[in-house]
């Protein structure tokens, strides 16, 4: 069980303590309730351009990381298409100065054209090297665009197209700020060697004369219901033929997600799953197979991931991974099989309660969306799950007029 205490600021910033003094150190992590599905379908990729610009200072500290290494912490970030989130580890005597970092540039972030400039082009080198110059690297550009097309799940973090972060201007960067980055749209969760009415001091003395903002409403489209089977070819420089199959699922909040879950670790995960074990090492249509769910806050994506062995054509290899599916969805489930995958996502969610930054990341995670005791939740939703649940979800989910399939061939 993962203890913590909660409280609210006047501003409307939710603030989670979680002590543990067992180690010396502390984190201080905000999570921002804002990510690529937020965006302007015209103006892509502000979330992500938004994670490079929190470091390049505020008004009253040009220099994020300085004053940071000089107290021994370290600090990252990470976009995602539903949160943004930003973390500190430091020494916990040194604490204040991650209070002191953090709500400065949620006060006062540097609007500095140059800064805008560097940034800009960080992001556009690193859309070119990892999407662009990279084998397969437009695969969920491709993947998204085909499954989605009403919802705002269908580009990357990344952004559409280059010229989105390339056309960006000063003003659109105020705009995101000012809407997103408030009080009213953040959770704060403070981890570690600390005590809650020293956070509560710090949080007070740092965090609460920031302006509350007003939380932003979400309007986004919900996703039309797929009702035929979509494909699309890509032909590129690419070393093999690859096989990329999605179909849709629910949300991170509805019935039946954890049924999802695990019906795509039956399927996917490891060398003991039932794809790696027909189509993998019994009749060698792959050379590697995988399923994995994207998890995303709302309906997602059940996937399959296949490369292809010597020999064997996209078109073979699909109508192969076509069958067993039908043969899967066709055959009870084993109480033993079910047993070993939920061992799996137990084992895993334990082993990630063992660091001290996982457990402050999940309850912010928690947290936005509504539950910030899911931390210590999860295990039992998984343990529920029955054999029938997951047998009946893989008829549902697994049907030819709710998949998206991507041949991505080599040249």
């Amino acid at each position: 069980m993962i203890k913590y205490r909660e409280f609210t600021l006047d501003n409307g910033l939710k603030v989670f303590v979680h002590e543990d003094h067992h180690i010396a150190s502390a984190v201080v992590n905000i999570m921002y309730d804002v990510g690529s599905r937020d965006e302007d379908p015209n103006k892509t990729g502000f979330a992500h351009l938004f994670e490079h610009l929190m470091f390049s200072g505020s008004v009253n500290i040009p220099s994020y990381d300085a004053p940071l290494q000089k107290v021994g912490g370290t600090n990252n970030a990470f976009t995602s298409p539903d949160i943004t989130n930003y973390y500190i580890t430091l020494p916990s005597q040194n604490l204040e100065t991650a209070f002191w970092l953090e709500s400065d540039r949620m006060l006062s972030l540097s609007f500095d054209s140059n800064a805008l400039e560097v940034q800009r082009k960080v992001v556009i080198e690193e859309y070119k090297q990892r999407y662009i110059n990279q084998p397969y690297g437009d695969t969920w550009h491709h993947l998204r665009k085909l499954a989605y097309k009403d919802h705002s799940y269908q580009w990357p973090t990344i952004g559409k197209q280059i010229s989105h972060i390339e056309d960006a201007t000063m003003d659109d960067v105020k705009a995101f700020f000012h809407k997103y980055y408030v009080p009213s749209n953040a959770v704060m969760v403070v981890a570690g060697n600390v005590k809650l009415e020293e956070v509560k001091q710090l949080a007070k003395k740092w965090f609460e004369p920031i302006p509350s903002g007003e939380k932003p409403i979400r309007n986004i489209p919900v996703e039309r219901i797929q009702t035929a089977p979509r494909k699309l070819i890509i032909e590129e420089k690419v070393p093999i033929d690859m096989l990329y199959k999605v179909w849709h699922m629910e949300g991170r909040n509805k019935p039946g997600y954890y049924s999802t879950d695990l019906l795509s670790d039956l399927l996917g995960r490891g060398k003991s799953s039932v794809l790696h074990q027909k189509l993998v090492k019994e009749e060698q249509v792959f050379s590697g197979l995988s399923a994995y769910i994207t998890g995303s806050f709302d309906p997602g994506l059940l996937c399959m991931t296949g490369k292809l062995s010597d020999g064997v054509t996209l078109e073979e290899a699909d109508n192969k991974l076509g069958t067993l599916l039908k043969e899967f969805c066709a055959t009870p489930i084993s109480e033993e099989d079910l047993e070993k995958v939920k061992n799996q996502a137990e084992f895993s969610m334990t082993y990630g309660k063992t660091e001290i930054l996982p457990r402050a990341m999940s309850i912010a995670y928690g947290a936005i969306l509504g539950n910030p005791n899911l931390i210590n939740e999860e295990e039992e939703k998984l343990r529920s799950v029955s054999a029938l649940e997951i047998g009946n979800k893989a008829k549902q989910v697994l049907k030819d007029d709710n998949c998206s399939t991507l041949f991505y061939k080599a040249k």
